[in-house]
């Protein structure tokens, strides 16, 4: 005689691969890892960008010896090494070795509004003064005088030290003039009995 008041429990079937549950599941996790990926990718994204090999002065000529190339994450603003290569160009101004180069600081040649003076002092330039450094030149006259300054804030582009001067100056300071006052600062060398290079700051 059959009990008709015990409940009957229904048998429970695993789902299966139709079931719409477990489908849902398993793309909400594809979807998750997807997204993970994507952020990470992201944030490891690089460019290449070039960097200065040695100290860069204004009016250095870029070849393939000044730079070198580095894979960063930074935004624009930097010389891009994946675009054509910019040699030729000139550095307007001073970029330190391992320094990555601004885009801003290369310019055509035909843009280079400065030159190069070579100014031979006559008293010791201090060690700190190196390229990059800004110095202004002090010059005395020959026939006598007061000390006047013949060039402010320039930047060197490189110096040569004679070891054999014993601190007795001699050394040679190349130094990025603008065209316009490349004149005056020849003549006043010219008539001097005295050059001196100082550091401005």
């Amino acid at each position: 005689m059959r009990d008709h008041g015990v409940p009957v429990v229904a048998r429970l079937r695993a789902p299966g691969w139709r079931d719409p549950r477990l489908v849902v599941g398993v793309l909400l996790i594809a979807l998750a890892v997807a997204g993970v990926v994507t952020v990470l990718r992201a944030a490891d994204r690089t460019a290449p960008v070039y960097v200065a090999a040695r100290d860069l002065a204004p009016g250095t000529v870029l070849d393939a010896d000044a730079v070198a190339i580095a894979h960063v994450r930074v935004g624009a603003g930097y010389l891009d090494a994946g675009a054509d290569a910019p040699w030729g160009a000139v550095v307007a101004r001073a970029v330190g070795a391992g320094e990555l180069i601004p885009a801003g600081a290369v310019v055509p040649s035909e843009d280079f509004g400065s030159r190069r003076v070579a100014v031979v002092a006559t008293s010791p330039v201090s060690a700190d003064v190196g390229t990059g450094a800004v110095v202004d030149v002090w010059v005395t006259p020959a026939e006598g005088g007061g000390s006047a300054r013949a060039g402010e804030a320039l930047i060197v582009a490189a110096v040569e030290r004679d070891e054999d001067a014993f601190g007795l100056g001699g050394e040679t300071v190349y130094v990025v003039v603008e065209e316009a006052a490349v004149g005056g600062l020849l003549d006043a060398l010219a008539t001097a009995g005295a050059v001196a290079v100082v550091g401005s700051g």
